[in-house]
Parts: C-alpha cells; sequence; structure tokens
C-alpha cells in the first residue's frame, strides 16, 4: 500500500482531488472555485504552511500553475465543529478486527460538519491505528455496533462477508403500537432516493429491500421490536417501520422530514444496532457481539 504524500494529523488523513482537463491559472484558483464554501483566506492559509501537495509531496504554491489530471492533497478542518457528549466503548480488539458500540448522534466517518466529532476520527487518534477502517455503515443517529478493519491485508476477506451478505444483523427499535394489529413477519419493497436527498422511499418495481420483524414487547402505546434487514439499503429500516405505520420513536426524517436543526440530545432515534453475527474468515470462529445499549419502552 503507497504511502500518502501527507501523513495522518490528529487522527485524520489528507483529502484529495484529481485536477480536471480546464484552463484555470493555478493550482490555487482552482480550489478556491471548486470548494466555494471554503474562504479564500483558508486557501491560503493551507498554502502557506504547507499542507497542500501534489501525490509526489511536492507543495502547492499560490503562483503554481495548473496542471491537469494531478491529484492533490490537503488536510480538512472546520473551525466550529460541533461537539459530540457522548463515548464510544470498544467492545473487542485484535490484530485484525476492532469492534466498537457507537453512541447516538456520532456519524461513523468524517461529513459534513463533523470530522474530528466522527466515530472513525476518534478511535484513530485514542488507538493510534493508522490505516483503520470501517467494514460498513449505520446512520449518525442510530447507536450500536460497527466493525472496523485494522490492517489492509485482512481487510478483503471481512468486506467480503457484508457483500455475500454472510454477516447477520439485528436492530431493535421503539415504535408506536396499537393492541390488537398484526405484526408481519417480513416487509419487501423497492426502495430508491426520494425527490429530497436526505430520504429514500418505497416505489414500483421488483423489490431490492427485505425486513424481518420481531415482537419484543408492547405496553402502553409502545412496542420493542427486533428488527433484521437482510439487505443493506439506505434508511431501510426507517423507511420499512414509517411505510407500515409504525415510524420509530424520534424521527426526525420518517414519515415527516423535519428542519434541519441542532440535535435533541434529550431525545435520539429509538433505533440501535444490536448484535452482528458471522464466521470470521481470518480465524474461522464463530463471531457475536452484542451492544451494551438498550432500548426502553417509555413510562
Amino acid at each position: 500500500m503507497a504511502a500518502l504524500p501527507l501523513p495522518v494529523r490528529d487522527g485524520v488523513g489528507p483529502s484529495c482531488v484529481a485536477l480536471p482537463v480546464g484552463d484555470w491559472p493555478t493550482i490555487a484558483e482552482f480550489l478556491v472555485q471548486r470548494f466555494a464554501a471554503i474562504p479564500r483566506a483558508t486557501w491560503a492559509a493551507r498554502i502557506e504552511a504547507g499542507d497542500v501537495v501534489d501525490e509526489h509531496g511536492q507543495r502547492v504554491t499560490h503562483a503554481r500553475p495548473y496542471q491537469p489530471r494531478l491529484r492533490v492533497y490537503y488536510y480538512r478542518a472546520l473551525e466550529a465543529e460541533p461537539v459530540i457528549p457522548f463515548q464510544e466503548q470498544v467492545i473487542h480488539q485484535d490484530a485484525h478486527l476492532l469492534v466498537v458500540d457507537k453512541p447516538h448522534f456520532l456519524p461513523v466517518t468524517p461529513v459534513g460538519k463533523y470530522v474530528q466529532q466522527s466515530l472513525l476520527v476518534r478511535l484513530k487518534r485514542a488507538l493510534g491505528l493508522e490505516h483503520l477502517a470501517p467494514l460498513h455503515r449505520i446512520d449518525r443517529e442510530t447507536a450500536g455496533i460497527v466493525l472496523f478493519s485494522v490492517l489492509p491485508a485482512s481487510r478483503g476477506p471481512y468486506s467480503a462477508l457484508f457483500a455475500e451478505r454472510a454477516v447477520h444483523k439485528r436492530y431493535e427499535a421503539i415504535v408506536p403500537w396499537r393492541a390488537g394489529r398484526a405484526l408481519p413477519a417480513v416487509r419487501h419493497s423497492r426502495l430508491a432516493p426520494d425527490q429530497h436527498f436526505m430520504r429514500m422511499a418505497e416505489v414500483a418495481g421488483e423489490p431490492n429491500a427485505e425486513t424481518h420483524f420481531e415482537m419484543l414487547e408492547a405496553r402502553g402505546g409502545w412496542a420493542r421490536l427486533g428488527l433484521s434487514p437482510f439487505t443493506g439499503r439506505r434508511h431501510q429500516l426507517r423507511v420499512h417501520c414509517a411505510a407500515l405505520g409504525m415510524p420509530i420513536r424520534n424521527d426526525a426524517i420518517y414519515p415527516v422530514l423535519l428542519p434541519e436543526g441542532s440535535d435533541d440530545f434529550d431525545h435520539p432515534l429509538q433505533l440501535l444496532a444490536r448484535e452482528i453475527s458471522f464466521v470470521d474468515p481470518v480465524t474461522g470462529a464463530e463471531r457475536r457481539f452484542t451492544s451494551l445499549r438498550t432500548l426502553t419502552l417509555p413510562a
């Protein structure tokens, strides 16, 4: 695995952009236009600090001419990143695999306004594992078990487990419940991106999403369900529950997309990645990892 031209800093590796064919006068001018949300002064400071280099490790200067098809590396940073006041817990760690119990509100990887406040970067900083990479994702709003690959050399076999659907994942969710209604054993439907980029929707066509349901307990107008997704479509569990008339408690996207605002830490989405199991492709051992977190029915 080739070394990157900039080292990992504070748990974050450099970002990369490939320069397309174009007539920008300088690389610096391209970066300013390509990333319009980043002030020109920010790019100037990064360049002056030596934090922008090409694929060969050569510094990008303010006057360096534009070079199509060159790759440029830089450190991404946020000036005012929100702090997520909840802590992840390491469930298991060996030479190849890291298993972590993620809290609500924490993204798995850097995204949007979260860089340092992402699970991957927190773990890299805390454990010093430069090559750590997630093997799958769960929503930022969802809590529970996430698997990481520790070494690039053994990442392929673990990734193949998910591609081949050889991993059994079990979730729990709190949903509104009406006594006497029937819970389907399974829901099949076709999911596709909705008109709003934040959402997915059920559409006509051959099903590409499958979720199995189990009643765990019901009381006082609420139920705790066991959810086992056979497929891994984006927002699959949230969409399927909402489509059945039982949207997951505190869901700010389904069935109605609420205006974006600050997180309500007192009312997390009541969805938990409770358990994951598989046959370890490296050791051959049966693996089963369970979240230490719990969901409880409202009083």
